[in-house]
């Protein structure tokens, strides 16, 4: 895994995938006391930065064994941009989610012309025996989610924009504040800014009870969340950073940050109130990190991402409607 690869993958996504703006608020930054930017990933293709590498992985394969199609496992965003990208290169796709996964995201992965194997989560069912089965009798091909290098590639040009568009505004050293699931988009930006951007640095940004890539971080091993993997931030909780992310991770991230639930609420509101964008509550972390946490983050300036949009129109009224 290096920065060439993440370079092929811009490669390939260009024409295809958005390149997604810096944003800023003069509210926002009176918040946070410091500059802050806006990465909004919401605005991505199937809402999410998952598109990115989505295409990136099937693009990369042997249009031999492409055609046969792609199975991923998602509780959404990664089934989402699975399911474009499988679509967009003209071949099936089988997506496995969990029963409990949001509404919105299992109907827009049906949608968009993947096939759907909803699972028990709650119960225990496995889940990689399923996936084990269906790919042996229909010969499909695996696009993990995080633990992939040609996810991990497509995930990193998000880094090379942000390195771009940040010398364009005149900031050469930041924290850049990523959204952290298993760690895919984290060790792609990480080794982007390395090669881009070696004065920035990446931090992953979880919320509580699920900091599994921080303790990691922290300890200098992979450690894993013991407790169900279900709670408000579906989109970014994992059971541990990924085998591949996670020595990425350690050897250029900053510590990282955690962020309360309520934090990340708060965020989605601000999002919306001052920038106009729709943020799931996984997706917001980052941001409200960069309002709430600024004692943890250094200098003038804070690049913080909003990694999804993909929340059910509910929760976000029921979110919009807290004080």
């Amino acid at each position: 895994m290096n920065l060439n690869m993440i370079e092929a993958a811009a490669e390939r996504l260009q024409g295809h995938g958005r390149v997604t703006p810096l944003l800023s608020s003069p509210f926002i930054d009176e918040i946070a006391g410091r500059r802050v930017f806006i990465k909004p990933e919401c605005l991505q293709h199937t809402g999410s930065f998952k598109y990115r590498g989505a295409w990136s992985a099937i693009s990369a394969l042997d249009p031999d064994i492409r055609a046969k199609g792609v199975i991923a496992f998602s509780s959404g965003n990664h089934a989402q941009g699975v399911a474009l990208a499988a679509r967009q290169h003209g071949v099936p796709a089988v997506i496995i989610m969990p029963e409990d996964a949001p509404r919105l995201k299992i109907d827009n992965t049906r949608a968009l012309g993947a096939e759907v194997v909803l699972y028990d989560r709650a119960g225990g069912v496995d889940r990689d025996e399923i996936g084990a089965r269906l790919s042996a009798e229909r010969g499909l091909s695996l696009i993990k989610p995080f633990d992939n290098e040609f996810v991990i590639a497509g995930q990193g040009t998000t880094g090379l924009e942000i390195a771009a568009q940040a010398k364009a505004e005149g900031v050469e050293a930041a924290d850049v504040l990523v959204c952290c699931g298993g760690g895919g988009l984290t060790s792609g930006i990480a080794l982007a800014l390395e090669g881009h951007a070696p004065s920035m640095r990446a931090r992953p940004i979880e919320p509580e009870g699920f900091d599994d890539v921080i303790r990691s971080i922290a300890s200098g091993q992979i450690e894993e969340i013991t407790g169900p993997a279900i709670g408000l931030c579906d989109a970014i909780i994992t059971k541990s950073p990924g085998q591949l992310t996670f020595p990425i991770m350690k050897r250029l991230c900053g510590p990282g940050i955690v962020v309360t639930n309520a934090e990340a609420k708060a965020a989605m509101r601000i999002a919306f109130e001052r920038l106009k964008l729709v943020a799931e509550p996984g997706g917001a972390v980052a941001l409200a990190a960069a309002l709430y946490h600024g004692d943890q983050i250094e200098g003038d300036n804070v690049i913080a991402l909003i990694s999804g949009g993909n929340v059910d129109a509910d929760l976000f009224a029921q979110v919009l409607g807290e004080s």
